[in-house]
């Protein structure tokens, strides 16, 4: 007979690592995944992760504060490692003594590995390609999330798992792997633990958790919405360096394309340079999010939400939301077996 232990004992290296009860870690999601979010998430038993996103450091100084005020579990801070303050902001993780970091964003620059292990963090980045993998493995990070396309906000071009035939059976013993994107039942869990993950990352499940800030019309939406209405941005002019974005169609997603153009015509005329370009769409996409999470302007902002937003069926609290996962992968390795 299966039981909840046997599904801990499939967890076990992941929730060694990060030192939970649950190898379940929160996806880093802009203006959701903060203080109380994040402290939800580590006291029902699994890791939250603060999205430091567009945050300038003394605002990230004062987000690790205040969830360490509302948690003594670890809890993690995810990093974009394109983020121009981003030395500064590896300091504030330093301060605070900051269990584990999240890069995210591509390759992190040589300095920054160093410098976020010499005060005892450990370093997960995400790898959405084999060769990225294998040279993250190389360059001495402690982690790997294997994030598909079908995960919500930025994302790459492969899906879930395929990655994840690539790059699980070449290095799960080599370094712990986690696995994100298209999660959103219990099973897929118990599904990816069978095959060498350590653990799973999940965002858009807990969108709609009673501790989430995000806006009732926000919540309601994804409530709403089923998997096809999370679609993926169009990039206008091959020589921006947008990431595609996923998040349910609406008005905002129209106003992207029309940004991507005004950029375009500014690069065009000299005004501005490609690493300004860039920042300039990573800052429409944190604008337009701020706009829907914390204004509920869901017609206009962006709701960045995965494929599995159509298992989003009502608003609950996150240790409710931990348990059914746990329940659900008990039971389908039961089937499984049976």
């Amino acid at each position: 007979m299966t039981t909840e232990n046997d599904i801990k004992r499939m967890m076990a290296r992941g929730c060694e690592f990060l030192g939970t009860e649950y190898a379940i870690l929160g996806g880093a999601m802009s203006w959701i995944s903060e203080r109380n979010l994040v402290s939800a998430i580590s006291n029902a038993g699994g890791f939250g992760v603060i999205a430091c996103g567009a945050m300038e450091p003394h605002m990230l100084d004062e987000e690790i504060a205040e969830t360490a005020k509302r948690t003594d579990k670890p809890f993690g801070v995810n990093l974009i490692t394109m983020h121009p303050q981003l030395e500064e902001l590896i300091e504030v993780c330093a301060k605070h003594e900051v269990s584990h970091v999240v890069l995210a964003g591509g390759l992190p620059p040589g300095w920054a590995i160093p410098k976020i292990k010499e005060f005892g963090a450990k370093l997960i980045c995400f790898a959405p390609a084999f060769a990225l993998a294998k040279k993250l493995a190389r360059s001495g990070v402690d982690a790997l999330v294997i994030e598909g396309m079908e995960a919500g906000g930025h994302i790459g071009p492969v899906s879930t798992s395929v990655l994840a035939q690539e790059i699980l059976p070449e290095l799960r013993d080599e370094l712990p792997i986690f696995i994100a994107g298209g999660i959103g039942r219990g099973h897929a869990i118990a599904a990816w633990l069978e095959v060498g993950a350590v653990g799973v990352q999940l965002g858009t499940r807990f969108v709609c958790a009673s501790e989430c800030i995000a806006h009732e019309n926000f919540k309601k939406a994804f409530i709403r919405a089923p998997a096809r209405d999370a679609i993926v941005s169009t990039q206008i002019d091959d020589r921006l360096p947008v990431i595609p974005v996923r998040a349910l169609k609406n008005k905002g997603t129209q106003e992207f394309a029309a940004k991507q153009i005004e950029v375009a015509k500014r690069l065009d005329a000299g005004e501005i340079e490609m690493g300004e370009a860039q920042l300039q769409i990573e800052h429409f996409w944190a604008g337009a999010l701020r706009r829907a999470v914390i204004e509920g302007d869901v017609e206009n902002g962006s709701l960045m939400a995965g494929q599995s937003v159509g298992m989003v069926k009502a608003e609950e609290p996150v240790a409710d939301i931990i348990a059914t996962l746990m329940d659900e992968a008990v039971k389908a390795l039961e089937k499984n077996r049976g």
